[in-house]
């Protein structure tokens, strides 16, 4: 039986962080594609924006890029389809793009479509109750399974959509998907399946352009690529006219965020890239073969979910005298005696970060190259507890202290550091990641629900 070849085009990896080229995107737009894919959520823009169901990125920026692909995808006349809704894929960011939606297409008197918005978050009480029935919430990358403990501390959870909710929703001969947070390559395997590829060649090609031009050279952000996918591969084609798709940028981007390079997990099994041959095959694509997809017998569906920590606080100076910066953990460990002597133990009501920028702020501990004498180092300080104003007079106080810390040797009174501004910047709160976890389901469907629209200018 032949398999339709099929074409799909993204712009960006994550819609909204800043605006999408256009030239690229409307050079793909004339290379025939059958549908526009993108996705718009992330975990590495942390927990905050799930916890506090605010998006990350700004709705300027959403309504440019989503515009862009609406407008153009409605022209040509294909489907059109948006993962994990402005970041984090709650209901809210669902919404939130169904009614830009419903302004585009007034804005452009658009013809009427057909909509499906994929709603995947979970009420927190739903977990406890499955829990309370003996489901186990496995935890993922080292983490211990879930208890009741765990959902006490989690304000939100959403779970990650495998491709059936999007499968049944282009069944139903839908022009627009809306989903909520969904795997990335998920988005782009879902029509894929449909046109009955290989689950090996659709999710590598969802792999591969889950962030769009990430997967060519040089490195370029928000510029258009274009995959293809017929009975002899998978091609990924770079549209910009100084980036390519060549074997090491298509090869590097598949290991991209992977605990094993090899292999990418998503509900049903797992895409084993361990004997992929990548092919030059003109000076813009690369083709991909050798893919399998190694199916399980159970289907777990992966669940995030953030909770409230503490309010939070900063105070920024800088630190360029010598003998202070050689001495830096001395003046810390001083300031963090005085603040222990006013307010209690560092730990019980309270915590104190002091992120040293120019010595160890990123890496921390694990830094493998620490550096021997910086020449001047940046501190942001960082305060957390269950009150905001008294995380104000915490870090106003931390702060403060490393002026007046007690060195040997000091004999001059001029201060040792300079404030870039004499002022406590009060922050977002503290959210954690509670759930990074997984939980069985006897349908890949159950946890999501699919509302039907008809759009009208």
């Amino acid at each position: 039986m032949s398999v339709k070849t099929v074409r799909i085009i993204t712009p960006t990896g994550h819609l909204g962080t800043t605006p999408l080229e256009k030239a690229s995107f409307e050079r793909g737009c004339t290379m025939s594609p059958d549908f526009i894919v993108a996705d718009s959520g992330s975990a590495d823009i942390g927990p905050y924006p799930l916890g506090a169901d605010r998006a990350a990125s700004d709705e300027v920026w959403q309504r440019h890029d989503i515009e862009a692909m609406l407008v153009a995808a409605r022209r040509l006349g294909i489907p059109l389809i948006l993962g994990s809704a402005s970041d984090t894929g709650t209901d809210r960011g669902v919404d939130q793009y169904v009614r830009l939606v419903r302004d585009i297409t007034r804005q452009h008197g658009l013809a009427p479509f057909h909509l499906a918005a994929i709603y995947s978050e979970i009420p927190v009480d739903e977990i406890r109750r499955r829990l309370r029935a003996g489901a186990t919430i496995r935890g993922l990358n080292g983490r211990p399974d879930a208890d009741a403990a765990t959902l006490d501390r989690t304000d939100r959870i959403v779970a990650v959509m495998g491709t059936e909710p999007i499968r049944d929703a282009l069944k139903a001969g839908v022009d627009v998907v809306i989903a909520g947070r969904s795997s990335d390559c998920a988005i782009f395997a879902a029509p894929l399946l449909e046109a009955g590829h290989s689950l090996a060649d659709a999710f590598f090609c969802g792999k591969a352009m889950e962030c769009a031009s990430f997967c060519g050279e040089p490195f370029m952000g928000k510029e258009t690529i274009l995959g293809r996918v017929d009975v002899t591969g998978v091609y990924l084609t770079a549209l910009h006219p100084n980036q390519r798709c060549t074997p090491a940028s298509v090869a590097s981007h598949a290991m991209y965020e992977r605990l094993n390079p090899f292999r990418e997990y998503v509900p049903g099994g797992y895409l084993d890239m361990s004997k992929c041959s990548y092919e030059q095959i003109d000076p813009k694509t690369t083709r991909v073969t050798g893919q399998t997809f190694v199916t399980s017998e159970t289907t777990w569906i992966k669940l995030e979910g953030s909770g409230k920590v503490a309010e939070r606080a900063l105070f920024i100076c800088g630190i360029r005298d010598p003998y202070t910066i050689a001495h830096l953990d001395h003046a810390i460990g001083w300031a963090k005696s005085k603040l222990t002597e006013r307010f209690g133990p560092i730990g019980e009501r309270y915590h104190v970060f002091y992120h040293v920028y120019g010595r160890d702020a990123v890496m921390g501990a694990m830094e493998p190259t620490p550096a021997r004498a910086p020449q001047e180092v940046g501190i942001v300080v960082e305060v957390t507890c269950d009150d905001a104003a008294r995380a104000e007079t915490i870090a106003h106080i931390a702060g403060k202290n490393l002026f007046y810390a007690r060195l040997p040797d000091v004999k001059g009174t001029a201060g040792t550091a300079a404030i870039m501004s004499d002022e406590v910047l009060h922050a977002r709160p503290a959210y954690e990641w509670t759930l990074n976890h997984a939980i069985e389901v006897a349908d890949p469907r159950e946890l999501f629900r699919t509302r039907f629209e008809d759009i009208q200018p």
